[in-house]
């Protein structure tokens, strides 16, 4: 199997949103209620907003193939930090997200690397992120690549208040 990770453009809005909104509802809709889910996905979740990320400035869409098909994606983004960070030069790994079929198959990981990459080659300081408190799954592939708590957040998943993990990494 062949991994490969390209930088998406605004051609690749449509095939973006797709595989957020599939890769998302794959990932959490067996944990919250279907009206909630719905809700999120409607809205801020929907298509219209998620094609209009890409090109904005501060983010940065890869995409991951593998063997030619699109398996996973992360959105990276030059933000405000969490007030916990200061003002340390950091990027968010505002999302990242594979195919439940490629789960296991270095798909993951490879995004990750690049992820890394990517903030060393622009000379910042910190990688951070936000995930689910209860994905533990999750945690634990952040924490396999050094990631460290420090703090959380408040995620409005439809009606349910959730409560996001803030995880970071020193980029060396």
């Amino acid at each position: 199997m062949s991994i490969e990770i390209k930088f998406a453009t605004t051609a690749d809005a449509e095939l973006i949103a797709e595989l957020s909104q599939r890769t998302f509802y794959d990932t959490f809709a067996k944990h919250n209620t279907k009206e909630n889910m719905d809700k999120f996905m409607a809205d801020p979740f929907n298509k219209k907003a998620l094609m209009k990320e890409i090109g904005e400035p501060g983010n940065i869409f890869l995409l991951a193939y593998l063997d030619n098909e699109a398996v996973g994606y992360v959105r990276m983004r030059e933000s405000e930090n969490p007030a916990e960070l200061g003002n340390i030069d950091a990027i968010e790994i505002a999302r990242i997200y594979t195919e439940q079929k490629t789960i296991g198959k270095g798909v993951g990981k490879a995004l990750m690397l690049e992820c890394i990459s990517i903030a060393k080659k622009m000379a910042k300081k910190m990688i951070w992120l936000g995930v689910w408190e209860h994905n533990e799954t999750a945690i634990s592939f952040y924490e396999r690549f050094g990631f460290e708590k420090f703090g959380s957040h408040i995620f409005m998943l439809g009606d349910d208040v959730q409560t996001d993990l803030l995880l970071k990494k020193a980029i060396e």
